[in-house]
C-alpha cells in the first residue's frame, strides 16, 4: 500500500460532514474568559499581561488611527498561534495548512489597509508606487514593479504561512516514518532519528509561534504605511 504523506492536509470529515468549522471554533475554548471579580487568578492575569504586552509592542510604531485595529490584530494573533500549536498534536488537523483559509485572512485585511490609505491619504498612498528622485525614463517601469509588489503582498502572506507549516509537518512525518522503519532493523539509527525528530518538533513549535507573529506583524506594517 502506497502511503500518501499529503493525506494529513485533507480537510477532515465525519460521516460526510466537514469538520473545518469545528477545528476553527475549538481553539477559543482553551482561553478562559475574564470574570466579574476585582482580582483574577494567575492564569487570567498571565493571559491579560501577554495580550496587553503584545498589543503594546505591535501597535507602538503605529499612529493613533491605527490603534483601532488593536483588538482585531491581537485576536488574529492568538487564533493563528493556537491553531498552529494544536496542529502539532497527534491525530489533529491544522487549518492553516490550507491556502484557501490563509488567503481568506490575508486578502480582506490587506485590502482594508489599502482602502484606508486611498481614502485618508491618497497622495501618500499613491506616492509609495514611485520612489522619490527616480529618473524620468524609469518612472513607468518602477510604477509597474511597485504595483505588482503591492498586489502580490496578500499572496506572499498566505503562501508564507502555508508553506512553512506544510513543510514542517511533512518533515516531521518523514522522519517519524524513518524512525519507525529503522527500529527493528537498526535500533541505534532509530534512536538517533528519534532524537532528531524531538529537536525538529521543538523547532516546529517555534516556527508555529513565529509564523503567527510574522503574519500579524506584516499586516501591521502594511497598516502603518496607510494611516
Amino acid at each position: 500500500m502506497a502511503l500518501n504523506f499529503f493525506d494529513q492536509f485533507m480537510s477532515p470529515t465525519y460521516m460526510g460532514i466537514p469538520l473545518m468549522a469545528l477545528a476553527l471554533t475549538l481553539p477559543w475554548i482553551f482561553y478562559p474568559a475574564p470574570g466579574v471579580r476585582w482580582l483574577n487568578n494567575r492564569l487570567l492575569t498571565l493571559q491579560s499581561w501577554f495580550i496587553n504586552r503584545f498589543a503594546q509592542q505591535l501597535l507602538l510604531p503605529l499612529n493613533t488611527p491605527g490603534h483601532k485595529w488593536a483588538i482585531m490584530l491581537t485576536s488574529l494573533m492568538l487564533f493563528l498561534l493556537t491553531i498552529n500549536l494544536l496542529g502539532l498534536l497527534p491525530y489533529t488537523f491544522t487549518p492553516t495548512t490550507q491556502l484557501s483559509l490563509n488567503m481568506g485572512f490575508a486578502v480582506p485585511l490587506w485590502l482594508a489597509t489599502v482602502i484606508i490609505g486611498m481614502r485618508n491619504q491618497p497622495t501618500m498612498a499613491l506616492g509609495h508606487l514611485l520612489p522619490e528622485g527616480t529618473p524620468t525614463p524609469l518612472i513607468p517601469v518602477l510604477i509597474i514593479i511597485e504595483t505588482i509588489s503591492l498586489l502580490i503582498r496578500p499572496l506572499a502572506l498566505g503562501v508564507r504561512l502555508t508553506a512553512n507549516l506544510t513543510a514542517g509537518h511533512l518533515l516531521i512525518q518523514l522522519i517519524a516514518t524513518a524512525a519507525f522503519v529503522l527500529l527493528p532493523i537498526m535500533p541505534t539509527g532509530a534512536i538517533l532519528t528519534t532524537t532528531v525528530l524531538f529537536l525538529l518538533t521543538l523547532l516546529e513549535v517555534a516556527v508555529a509561534m513565529i509564523q503567527a507573529y510574522v503574519f500579524v506583524l506584516l499586516l501591521s506594517l502594511y497598516l502603518q504605511e496607510n494611516v
